[in-house]
């Protein structure tokens, strides 16, 4: 690996890289962002979570970047100040509700810094609350938020049928926005440029590191977007085949430290000398 151009940023997805199952940073991951710290490589996090979600991660790793949620869709700074946000056309939120209504898959929404529930004991609540560290909203519609939506997720644990929905909400929003699944059971809808390839270009952008000069991290289809930009590209172990194949580099499974393996493996070997004046 001594022939690729140095790293100088890496920046990580959350759940199912950073973290394991039960949402928890282990001593090994954090001990690992303090390796990147000490060899000059910046930290930062990409995730589908709302920022008030990621802030307890944020603040555990004393993150001094800008950091991106909503899959890229908001660009945060590590204060929790929001320097920028690209949120869902109206018209494509409603038809992206309207079609998981009609195909029976939970519905839910972020906007205003809320998360918003049409049914408090639906499917993977207490988990998301979990995740995120707060409650959710009862609301009877979203059409109060409907033109400024950060994200909708069809929620189900039927798989195989929301991979199904995942396709038909690809043909029928088109250029309108992304779908993509950020776990086997939730389907991301968010803006058309909300997706981790355009966030780990703003983060870079942000923080002043060359594209070329970034590694990722992540596990699921949501994050091949990211794979696809930056210079080091590295799978969870426990990633789909897809996923692992678009990647330079699989770890081991999050369940195994895989993120701090990672780290360990394949980024500190290509940390960049020190800048000269």
């Amino acid at each position: 690996m001594s022939d690729a151009t140095p790293i100088r940023l890496l920046v990580s997805d959350i759940d199912g890289t950073l973290v394991t199952p039960d949402k928890t940073l282990t001593p090994a991951a954090i001990a690992a962002v303090g390796q990147l710290d000490g060899a000059g490589i910046a930290f930062t996090v990409v995730s589908s979570r709302p920022a008030r979600g990621m802030r307890q991660v944020v603040e555990t790793l004393g993150i001094r970047q800008p950091f991106a949620a909503f899959n890229g869709g908001s660009i945060v700074a590590p204060d929790g100040a929001l320097i920028s946000a690209k949120r869902l056309s109206a018209d494509a939120a409603r038809t992206a509700i309207a079609l998981f209504q009609a195909r029976g898959v939970e519905v839910w929404g972020f906007a205003d810094d809320d998360w918003l529930v049409l049914a408090l004991s639906g499917p993977h609540v207490d988990h998301e609350r979990h995740t995120v560290g707060f409650d959710p909203t009862l609301v009877a519609s979203f059409d109060g938020v409907i033109d400024r939506l950060d994200k909708l997720v069809a929620v189900s644990d039927e798989v195989d049928r929301l991979g199904e929905v995942e396709d038909e909400a690809q043909a029928v929003l088109g250029a309108r926005a992304n779908a993509r699944r950020s776990q086997l059971y939730y389907l991301d809808v968010t803006h058309p440029e909300a997706d981790k390839g355009h966030a780990v270009r703003a983060l870079c952008s942000a923080i002043g590191v060359a594209i070329d000069e970034t590694a990722v991290i992540g596990d699921q289809a949501n994050d091949i977007a990211m794979f696809q930009v930056a210079g080091v590209a590295i799978a969870m172990g426990q990633g789909t085949d897809a996923v692992k194949a678009a990647a330079r580099f699989v770890t081991d499974p999050n369940t195994e430290d895989g993120f701090a393996h990672a780290v360990g493996r394949f980024v500190l070997p290509l940390a960049a000398p020190p800048r000269t004046a």
